[in-house]
């Protein structure tokens, strides 16, 4: 018996301590591949794939696993970001999924549709003709169900972010936990590496924006 709780000890501790695992690479020609496929860049994008960089960085799932997922932001954020979502997974707040939106044919709305936390992606600025501050690499739009863009007249687009709408924490699940309110630690986290949050906007309200 006391063998077993040693063992259990031991394994916990290691689970608690284990290094936290991310990677920062240049775009190779296979990631660039993706990107021109998967329509999140082409000519004309105002940066160029040599000043972006491609991520690995790990994230607690909303199954309490722990995940690998990947991300391309700019280079001048790049190793910033492995040290917030790091922040993040030592606090234990909880991301659905983390892909490229190369996966989803670059397709904005298909990304917030699937939850996934995503980054780069060379388009317009919602509402608007110019470009977004994800097309420089510079914006990371985070469990975006869970954190919904509201409009001016409240229309909430995605009918799962309708829950979502009244800011509180009610439970303890992890789609909760994953729900971004003004004094929460993962929205500091954010701002003490001087991104500027959605949620502060007056206005149309986009929690899951975080841009640098």
């Amino acid at each position: 018996m006391k063998k077993t709780i040693l063992l259990t000890f031991l394994f916990l501790s290691a689970s608690l301590y284990a290094e936290y695992r991310s990677n920062i690479s240049k775009i190779t020609p296979q990631i660039k591949q993706r990107m021109i496929k998967g329509n999140s860049w082409r000519k004309g994008c105002p940066v160029s794939v040599k000043d972006l960089r491609y991520l690995r960085l790990e994230y607690l799932d909303f199954k309490g696993k722990t995940t690998m997922g990947e991300m391309i932001v700019h280079k001048d954020v790049s190793y910033e970001v492995t040290e917030i979502f790091k922040a993040l997974y030592e606090i234990g707040y909880p991301v659905k999924k983390m892909k490229l939106v190369s996966d989803y044919k670059g397709s904005d709305w298909q990304s917030i549709e699937a939850d996934n936390t995503s980054a780069f992606n060379c388009r317009n600025a919602t509402g608007s003709k110019k470009w977004s501050k994800h097309s420089y690499g510079k914006a990371i739009d985070i469990n975006p169900i869970e954190n919904p863009y509201i409009s001016r007249s409240g229309r909430i687009s995605h009918k799962e972010s309708l829950t979502y709408r009244k800011r509180v924490h009610k439970n303890s699940t992890y789609a909760d936990k994953a729900v971004l309110l003004k004094n929460d630690k993962a929205t500091k986290i954010f701002k003490k590496y001087g991104w500027k949050w959605g949620g502060d906007w007056s206005g149309v309200k986009d929690y899951q924006h975080f841009s640098k």
